[in-house]
This record gives C-alpha cells, structure tokens and sequence, in this order.
C-alpha cells in the first residue's frame, strides 16, 4: 500500500493510506537505517502489512522526493502559508521577508497571509497589502475569528501538501482548528502583558484535510537566520527590483550605494515599498558580517 508519513515520533512513523482513509503505525526497514537514510514527515512511502498486529506495518520503500526543508524537517512540500498578525502582535516584516527567502531558496512557492483584519485598522491593512503587492507572493488578508477570507484559504490548499509557518500568536492553530476541528490543534493565548505567542507546537506532523491535501503547522519562530545564502544572490529574493534593474548604470549593481541606480530612483519615486527595502538593505549588511569559512 501506498502512504504518506504524517508524524515520526521515536522510531514510529504514522502512514496515512488515502485509499482507506486509515493511518498505521509503522517502523521502518533497517536498510533505511544501514544505508543512513531517515524517513522524513511528508515522505510518501510503501508499507506492507502482512504478518503485522492490527493497525501496523513496515515502511518497505521511501518514493522520490519532491523536495526535502530542513526546518521543519518535511519532504515534498508544495506551498508555504507565511502567516503573520495585521496587528496584536505587530507583524515583523524583516522576519516575514526572512520566511519568504528561506522558502524561496528552497523553490518553495509562499502564499502570505494576515490574520486578524477584524482588530487592524483598514490604513494598517492597506499598508500591508501594498508593501507585498508586487513581491511575487500572493498577498490575502483574512480574520479566522470572523471566518471572513476563510473561503480562499481553503481554496490555496486543496490539493497540496502546505506548511504553515510564522511566528506565536498569530492564529495558525486556530485556523487548522477552523479547517479541521477534529484536529485540536492546541491554540495558545497572546500574553496581554508583552502581546507575544506562547509557543504550542512541539512537533512536525501533517494533518490530513483531505485524502490529497495536508497542513503542517510549525513551532513559531521568534527568529531566522538567511547565512544560507550569498550577499549577491539576495537581490534575487526581491522581486520588485527585476523591473528595474537592467536600467542600473552598473551590471551587477546591489542596490545599496552605487551612483546611476534604477532601483534605488524607483524608490524615491515610490514604486517600490521603503519597508521591503529597509528590510533588504538590512539583511544585505548582516549578510556582510557573516564570516565565511
């Protein structure tokens, strides 16, 4: 039978099998083992079940990945969900952009999504809204206490395999309560005092929404490093700058200090968003003190 690894805790892997709509408890070959190979959340995988206890079996093979992220620790991802607070907690947008690169490093498409539009003023809303319009990502903005916007991310998640990602307190467990109750994803309160999540989530484990379409959600991240990739290579993560770039007077112009840059003209003109480039003016000088061995 053909399944999908939804969780690994000490050894045990449970397989979903979509034909039967059934998950077993399973341990993996040791050839896996002999030939350090480890079976990862997300893996589709075949399992025997003959000559097992009721509910068993054994992971016989582990089917070609898609893709493998190293954090969280899952194969064959579709899409990333970046989900931030429009407000209460205040989103951090050099930390949504350090989401974005790290999935976009990993050719992993990102859809971002605000939650709490209910509590959000529509000038901090729209703010939002216009900083990503053209980062290449689609941008949704939605309230999961409402239910207003829900529809859509429904939608951007049938069919796929989706980890959800982003900081504490945001709503992402709320909102795999809201697509799948039965899940009971434990949702963690907004500490009134320093308006920052508790982190809830102590490991990976895809949750079935359907027999083809699964949710990941992530422990929040309060931080996230970008060292993973070079200075020069960072402007490719900025979408918005390709328009303007062949217009630069120098070939290979990072945007930053040289005389005749078309990005930074776009800039002053207001075409492209201060906050993204803030952000990418930020990480291009941390990317500089990194140490490189």
């Amino acid at each position: 039978m053909k399944g999908k690894i939804i969780k690994g805790v000490a050894g045990f892997y449970y397989v979903h099998v979509p034909q039967e709509d059934k998950i077993y408890e399973c341990k993996a070959k040791g050839v896996f083992r002999n030939q350090n190979i480890k079976p990862l959340v997300g893996d589709n995988v075949e399992i025997y079940t003959e000559n097992q206890p009721e509910g068993t079996g054994v992971i016989a093979s582990i089917l070609p990945r898609k893709n493998e992220l190293k954090r969280p620790a899952v194969a064959n991802v579709d899409q990333a969900m970046v989900i931030f607070a429009a407000t209460e907690p205040d989103p951090n947008l050099n930390l949504l952009d350090r989401f974005l690169i790290t999935m976009q490093k990993q050719n992993i498409d990102s859809v971002v999504c605000f939650n709490k539009k209910d509590i959000a003023a529509q000038d901090e809303i729209r703010l939002l809204m216009d900083t990503y319009a053209n980062s290449g990502h689609k941008v949704i903005c939605i309230s999961v206490l409402l239910q207003d916007g829900c529809s859509e991310i429904f939608d951007l998640l049938k069919g796929k395999t989706t980890v959800l990602a982003g900081p504490s307190g945001v709503g992402k467990s709320s909102l795999i309560n809201l697509i799948k109750p039965e899940a009971k994803a434990k949702t963690g309160e907004v500490s009134e005092k320093i308006k920052r999540g508790r982190h809830t989530t102590r490991h990976s484990e895809l949750i079935c929404i359907d027999n083809d379409t699964y949710v990941m959600d992530t422990p929040g991240f309060s931080s996230l490093y970008i060292d993973e990739i070079e200075r020069d290579e960072l402007k490719s993560y900025f979408n918005e700058f390709k328009e303007y770039e062949n217009m630069c007077r120098f070939i290979g112009c990072m945007h930053m200090n040289e005389p005749g840059c078309a990005v930074k003209e776009a800039l002053k003109e207001g075409k492209i968003s201060s906050i993204r480039y803030d952000n990418y003016k930020a990480l291009y000088e941390e990317l500089g003190n990194i140490k490189r061995y």
